[in-house]
């Protein structure tokens, strides 16, 4: 059995040299060290090489956000098209820039032969990040009987605009939408916080209590992306 597990050891890393393109003179030490040699080819070549591409990556992260909204502008420059307009502004809110994207958004939900919607959502999270929350709510309020408003993160967003404004009934009837079984952990955490801060201790128990319960029948990978909110459900339930 462990003859078979060294083949196939062996039978990746070659594939991994020859797809790669990596120096031939790791074969030999692939092919007459087996498992010395493989485990070193593991690490030096793809464990450290897929950390060197994270880091260049996030690097490019940096870098290359100006240079690609220098090149979507000489395309708008060029073609004042919608979808010209909306590329542009979603750029803008990768690197976090609301306001500039705010404005193509705007420009863009204009345009009546256009379905909209895209940039009307799009529309109330960025003015929520600026916290206008007037024209969250505004905004949100045109979109609202669209059925892809229906729990949304737009819909979450403007909850929380409703909820910032002192309209906190509104603000539990949106995110009481919100509460889904086995999804939405986060704003579900966010909505059973809401009830605690209304003095709703019970119903804001039953919202906690259901998702630890969820917590004990999902799986592992499941469970660890969401170990941050199931920590805190956790922790408020001890208090409660």
């Amino acid at each position: 059995m462990f003859y078979y597990f060294i083949l196939a050891f062996q039978g990746f890393c070659i594939f991994h040299l020859i797809k790669n393109r990596n120096e031939y003179y790791w074969l030999f030490l692939i092919i007459f060290v087996p498992v010395i040699g493989c485990v070193f080819y593991l690490i030096t070549q793809v464990y450290s090489k897929n950390r060197a591409n994270k880091i260049q990556e996030n690097l490019t992260s940096i870098i290359v956000p100006s240079k690609k909204i220098n090149e979507l502008k000489k395309q708008l420059e060029f073609s004042e098209t919608y979808q010209n307009k909306v590329n542009l502004a979603n750029a803008y809110v990768e690197i976090k820039d609301y306001k500039n994207a705010i404005s193509y958004y705007e420009e863009a939900s204009k345009d009546t032969s256009q379905k909209t919607y895209h940039c009307k959502e799009q529309l109330v999270v960025c003015y929520y990040h600026i916290e206008n929350y007037d024209l969250v709510i505004s905004e949100a309020e045109k979109i609202k009987q669209n059925i892809e408003f229906e729990k949304s993160d737009a819909q979450y967003i403007y909850a929380l605009a409703l909820k910032n404004k002192g309209r906190y009934r509104e603000a539990e009837t949106e995110l009481r939408k919100i509460d889904q079984r086995y999804s939405n952990y986060d704003k579900r955490l966010v909505f059973a916080k809401f009830l605690i801060e209304q003095n709703k201790k019970t119903e804001a128990k039953e919202v906690l209590t259901e998702m630890f319960n969820e917590a004990k029948h999902m799986k592992p990978s499941n469970k660890r992306i969401n170990r941050s909110v199931f920590v805190e459900v956790e922790k408020l339930l001890k208090t409660m």
